[in-house]
């Protein structure tokens, strides 16, 4: 999967320009982090919530460019402006290829990047997947707005919270097909399907420094298949201990 080149090589960070009383300082799996390699067409960042990973993603993708809740290059539109200090850190080291285009997405804002998408539908700009994008459901607007780009840079947070496992399938078909061309991707996931994308990389932030890590050490994973594997004992688990704290109130 490795490349010669890919879009984005690394990240770095320079703390001076992060205010001293600011919360990012505060996260310990990036506070005293100086650099991050992309060294693989596609890489994902994985960990619990609050792990920092969503920050970092979000830091990176305005640094590059991108609307700051999201669309493409040429977006420019703001709801709420509730983006981290961090991307004033950033400094990107770039390979020797530039994009010809790229996406960054974040599940909760792609309502607003759809209606964006609507306004340059009337200036004539075609539509995706031969209708509105209001006119499609959440995860079908979603993958069929990513599917209407092909070689470029792709920023996603949390794809899956759009996409059934039906369409998941259907965007790692889509990632095969666009890496082959020379895409880069860089993905904020929990989704134990997505990670099992082949030759990927996986960062871990549940602790620093960060780590890459195998799919089958990521929490998506061991505890999906946990769960699958022993359901019945861990739903029973789960109601003794909300019984335990219903009798002791």
């Amino acid at each position: 999967m490795a490349k010669e080149s890919n879009y984005i090589e690394a990240a770095r960070i320079s703390w001076l320009r992060v205010e001293e009383d600011s919360y990012v300082r505060e996260i310990p799996a990036i506070k005293d982090l100086r650099e991050i390699e992309f060294k693989k067409s596609v890489t994902f960042f994985v960990g619990d919530n609050g792990s920092g990973k969503s920050t970092l993603l979000e830091a990176i993708a305005v640094a590059y460019g991108f609307n700051k809740e999201g669309g493409t290059l040429n977006y420019e539109f703001s709801t709420f402006d509730d983006v981290s200090p961090l991307y004033r850190a950033v400094t990107l080291v770039k390979g020797a290829r530039r994009s010809p285009r790229g996406i960054f997405l974040r599940a909760e804002s792609f309502f607003n990047v759809s209606t964006k998408a609507e306004e340059y539908e009337d200036d004539g700009a075609p539509l995706y997947g031969d209708k509105s994008l209001h006119d499609q459901s959440h995860g079908e607007s979603f993958l069929s707005f990513i599917e209407s780009f092909g070689n470029g840079l792709y920023i996603l947070d949390e794809p899956e919270a759009a996409l059934s496992q039906r369409r998941q399938l259907e965007l790692m078909s889509w990632m095969m097909a666009t890496e082959r061309q020379g895409a880069q991707y860089i993905i904020v996931s929990h989704s134990p399907m997505l990670l099992g994308y082949p030759g990927a990389d996986i960062i871990s932030f549940d602790k620093a420094p960060l780590e890459r890590i195998a799919y089958e050490d990521t929490d998506c994973y061991r505890l999906t298949r946990m769960f699958l594997d022993n359901r019945d004992e861990m739903l029973s688990s789960i109601r003794k201990s909300i019984e335990g704290k219903a009798g002791a109130d």
